[in-house]
């Protein structure tokens, strides 16, 4: 874990050990892959000094030296706010976690029209406790799809965590609630994915599309009412991936009409449980645990804090 704090518009950094002749150059293109548009405005603009002195971009540093970077200055919003109440499953300096609840879309599709979305929401919470930041969301959930979702308070941590995640390094964990039993009670469903010719919103399993791998495990199955409990976790993260997957295989999830699911439920039952990433700046492993919100409860005595 690498010490940091904020002091002021400043987020402070003491070089380690392992950082032993690393330059500001390196940090910005190798390290942390920020893209050059961004790392050029941070060179032009003198925002990244050495122990509060302008310092060479090519010039190592020393170990215990204090690196200064300003991140945290107040930014025109580029969205309308909109109130709502947001449960915070984890919040520091550069990212917040929120718990997406169902009904809702992750960020708008018209700016000015749609405004009732948990990017809008999550502006307003922001805007509140005085940081006037443009929330930038690293990731998105469908509509009616419940859980943890993440977001970066300013852009050299949001260019971060999207190399990440294009990198398979933000590891998300969903509970699904499917149709039927699975012979299979752990595996890999590897088929390509793209869009139906004949449906606007729906997609396929096809030769042509993109490669996708889901994996899953049963959790638990309710033999009665012909009903399976599964855990999946992506390697890749394409639209509807997990619900085209596992309607593919002969078990479409409840609620999901789209893809064959019976409307035992008011929604799809697909939620984000855990979130695990590696943290852009400290490089803590920070794990996050969604708890359902459905009421009635849709997920029935499952332990979101057992994944």
């Amino acid at each position: 874990m690498l010490k940091t704090s904020k002091k002021g518009n400043w987020l402070e950094l003491t070089i380690p050990e392992i950082w032993d002749g690393i330059t500001i150059e390196d940090l910005f293109q190798r390290k942390w892959n920020s893209p050059k548009k961004l790392t050029h405005q941070f060179r032009m603009e003198q925002k990244v000094l050495v122990n509060s002195q302008t310092y060479p971009w090519n010039k190592s540093i020393a170990v215990g030296s204090k690196l200064q970077i300003k991140l945290f200055e107040d930014e025109e919003m580029n969205l309308p706010l909109h109130y709502m109440e947001v449960t915070v499953l984890y919040e520091d300096d550069h990212v917040l976690v929120l718990n997406k609840p169902p009904f809702i879309n992750t960020h708008p599709n018209d700016l000015t029209k749609d405004t009732n979305t948990l990017v809008n929401a999550a502006s307003f919470y922001l805007q509140a406790k005085g940081e006037m930041r443009n929330i930038r969301q690293i990731h998105r959930l469908d509509k009616d799809t419940s859980g943890a979702i993440l977001f970066a308070k300013h852009p050299l941590a949001g260019s971060i965590l999207d190399r990440m995640l294009e990198n398979r390094k933000i590891k998300r964990t969903y509970i699904a609630l499917v149709h039927g039993l699975l012979k299979q009670k752990k595996g890999e469903i590897n088929e390509p994915i793209g869009r139906d010719r004949h449906h606007a919103s729906r997609r396929r399993v096809s030769s042509t599309g993109q490669k996708a791998v889901t994996h899953f495990q049963v959790m638990k199955v309710d033999s009665k009412k012909q009903l399976s409990y599964v855990k999946c976790w992506l390697d890749t993260g394409r639209t509807h991936q997990i619900r085209v997957h596992l309607s593919h295989i002969g078990h479409p999830l409840v609620g999901d009409t789209l893809y064959g699911g019976k409307p035992l439920v008011n929604r799809q039952a697909l939620h984000a449980a855990k979130l695990e990433f590696i943290h852009p700046f400290t490089e803590e492993k920070v794990i996050c645990y969604a708890p359902f919100l459905d009421k009635p409860e849709i997920f029935k005595e499952i332990d979101v804090y057992s994944l």
